[in-house]
C-alpha cells in the first residue's frame, strides 16, 4: 500500500510518512507501520472490541490512525476538550480533541468557536472505545472548504476497502471464462454468461477445492447466486434475497431453489433469517 503515500500532505488520506518515522523513533517496531486509512463512520462503528484494549481492525488489517469526513452535528465544549458530533452518511461518531491550553484558537479544533455545527471537516485520529462507545481521539481537526474533498475521501475509502477485501486491481478474482450472453451489467463475474467459472483462490471457500468441486456440480443459477454472495460486502453478516434479485435479475424462485441447493451442499448457510445467506468459509 505504499502506492498512497502519493495522497499524502496535509489534505488527502492514505499513509503519513511523518507519523511513520516519528513512531518508529520513539515507540521502536510497534509503531513501524503506523499508518492512516482512509474510512467510513460505519467502518469504525462495525468493528467488535474481542477485548478490552484490543487493538481496532478494518477489512482483517490492524487500524492505528485513521481519518475521517463528515458533518458536525454538534458541538459540546468542556474545560478539558472539545466533542464534535460528525456524521457523515453512514454513521455518526463523536469525535474528541483534547484543548491544548497555549493554542489560541483555529483550525485545529483547539478553540471552543473554532468549528460551527453544520460545517464539513476532516479529522485524523485514533479509534477509541470506553465502556462500549466507540471514539475517535482527535489528533487534529479541520474544517473543508472544497465539498470536493468529500466526494474524494468517500471514494478513497472504498479504494483502500476493495484493496483489501478483493486484492489490487488487476491482480485476479472471480472470472468468467468463455461462455456466450451479454456480460456488460451485473451477470459479469458471476457465472451466468454460461460455461465453467474459474474460481482461483477468490471463489467461495479460497482455497479449498473440495468446496469449489461441489459448486462445479450446482446448476448456474446456484453458481451465479454463489457468486454474487461471495462478492457483496455482506460478509457473515449475508446477503438477503431482495439484495441478490436486484443484482443477478434471478426471480425469487429461483433463488430460493438455489439456495435450497446450496444449503444442501453445504457451500452456504443462513444468517439473519431464512432468507438472508452467507459462504460458509468466507
Amino acid at each position: 500500500m505504499a502506492g498512497y503515500g502519493g495522497y499524502g500532505g496535509g489534505d488527502g488520506g492514505g499513509f503519513m510518512s511523518g507519523s511513520q518515522q516519528g513512531g518508529s523513533q520513539a515507540g521502536g517496531s510497534k509503531y513501524a507501520d503506523d499508518s492512516l486509512r482512509p474510512v467510513t463512520i460505519k467502518q469504525l462503528l462495525d468493528w467488535e472490541e474481542p477485548y478490552s484494549g484490543a487493538e481496532p481492525a478494518i477489512d482483517g488489517h490492524p487500524v492505528t490512525q485513521v481519518t475521517i469526513v463528515g458533518q458536525v452535528r454538534s458541538v459540546k465544549p468542556q474545560p478539558t476538550n472539545i466533542t464534535y458530533r460528525i456524521d457523515d452518511g453512514t454513521g455518526t461518531i463523536d469525535v474528541k480533541k483534547w484543548v491544548d491550553s497555549e493554542a489560541q484558537g483555529g483550525e485545529d479544533g483547539s478553540g471552543a468557536g473554532a468549528i460551527a455545527p453544520d460545517a464539513f471537516v476532516r479529522v485524523w485520529g485514533r479509534l477509541k472505545s470506553l465502556g462500549g462507545k466507540k471514539h475517535v481521539s482527535a489528533n487534529f481537526i479541520r474544517q473543508i472548504e472544497d465539498f470536493n474533498e468529500v466526494n474524494y475521501h468517500l471514494l478513497e475509502a472504498t479504494y483502500v476497502h476493495l484493496f483489501f477485501t478483493k486484492g489490487a486491481p488487476g491482480g485476479g478474482g472471480v472470472k468468467q471464462e468463455g461462455g456466450g450472453g451479454d456480460n456488460m451489467f451485473v451477470d459479469q463475474g458471476y457465472g451466468a454468461g454460461g460455461g465453467d467459472v474459474a474460481m482461483g483462490g477468490a471463489g467461495p471457500g479460497g482455497g479449498n477445492s473440495a468446496m469449489q468441486a461441489r459448486l462445479a456440480t450446482c446448476s448456474r443459477n446456484a453458481q451465479t447466486m454463489c457468486n454474487f454472495i461471495n462478492n457483496s460486502p455482506g460478509g457473515t453478516e449475508g446477503v438477503n434475497l431482495h439484495v441478490i434479485a436486484q443484482g443477478t435479475r434471478m426471480s425469487t424462485r429461483d433463488i430460493v431453489n438455489a439456495a435450497d441447493e446450496l444449503l444442501g451442499q453445504g457451500i452456504i448457510y443462513t444468517t439473519q433469517d431464512d432468507e438472508t445467506w452467507a459462504i460458509l468459509d468466507y
